[in-house]
């Protein structure tokens, strides 16, 4: 068996926890039965052998299968990943939504898409991210008495997705403690207001609102301060005709959005700008987590 989840782009600016997207880069495992254990790791991660010996996909789909089976079996794993760790593209919810998508799978068990995420949001408590890496396409979702409540819309093929990858990560825990403990109203109004209109740009394709909608105030700065470079790799994106370039969760990758044919216009300049951080151009995944026999 075969399954594959793209990498998402959380937040998008104002839509701090609630809103994310897919984008088509993925991590990808095949599961095959075996006589022992065994697991071999390709691309992104390969170097740290500790993600062979302490991983969290094979601890989960253990989990879910022995409750479906109600005994043990052995498989070999074996992972090729296009996901960065630790850079803001979600690389622990394609961990937590294929372990678990791919345990029902092998045992046969039919898995509906809005499960597989309510049974996730148990490992990642935000959905904006295990959300677009289930359902694919643009997500607003928020929880509501542990479970999750989302709009899915698929993005054109026109869009494409510019991701500037830096050689470093942001710290997740860091990067929260580094936000205020408060906020004034004023902010809060500013916040929600970008956000909804972000929203409504997206379910209405009114791509040239994008710019502005995507403003905010309430997390970026304070997160961006700590790899100052991102406010230069922002501006540079924009100036060069970026709809919209916002950090990607809580980083250190800054996403943009734009025409297919102001893509290459945009990764040139980036990486003639920024040649030690990694920059590509993908398209947007409308159809999330994929498994095949």
């Amino acid at each position: 068996m075969r399954i594959s989840v793209p990498a998402t782009s959380a937040n998008l600016g104002p839509g701090f926890d609630s809103l994310g997207l897919a984008i088509s880069l993925y991590n990808q495992v095949v599961i095959r039965p075996s006589k022992f254990h065994s697991v071999s790791l390709r691309g992104e991660g390969s170097n740290n052998p500790m993600l062979k010996d302490n991983n969290m996909f094979i601890a989960i789909f253990n989990d879910f299968y022995f409750n479906l089976a109600k005994k043990k079996r052995n498989f070999r794993f074996e992972f090729t990943n296009e996901v960065p760790l630790s850079r803001g593209l979600g690389s622990s919810s394609a961990v937590i939504v294929s372990a678990i998508a791919s345990a029902y799978a092998i045992e046969g068990v039919k898995l509906e898409k809005e499960k597989l995420l309510n049974l996730a949001l148990a490992y990642e408590n935000h959905p904006d991210n295990i959300t677009p890496a289930v359902m694919g396409g643009f997500n607003v979702a928020s929880v509501q008495d542990n479970e999750v409540k989302s709009i899915r819309k698929e993005l054109p093929r026109f869009l494409k997705a510019v991701v500037v990858i830096p050689n470093r990560p942001i710290s997740t825990q860091l990067a929260r403690k580094a936000l205020p403990f408060k906020y004034s109203k004023e902010d809060t109004i500013f916040n929600i207001a970008h956000s909804s209109l972000l929203t409504a740009a997206f379910m209405t394709e009114n791509w040239e609102m994008l710019k502005t909608a995507s403003k905010d105030i309430v997390h970026q700065k304070y997160r961006m301060k700590q790899m100052p470079e991102l406010f230069d790799v922002q501006k540079t994106a924009l100036n060069n005709g970026a709809l919209m370039s916002t950090l990607s969760g809580s980083g250190s990758t800054l996403f943009s959005l734009c025409y297919k044919e102001d893509s290459q216009r945009i990764e040139s300049s980036l990486k003639k700008r920024f040649p030690h951080f990694r920059v590509l151009t993908r398209n947007f995944d409308n159809s999330g987590v994929r498994i095949e026999d």
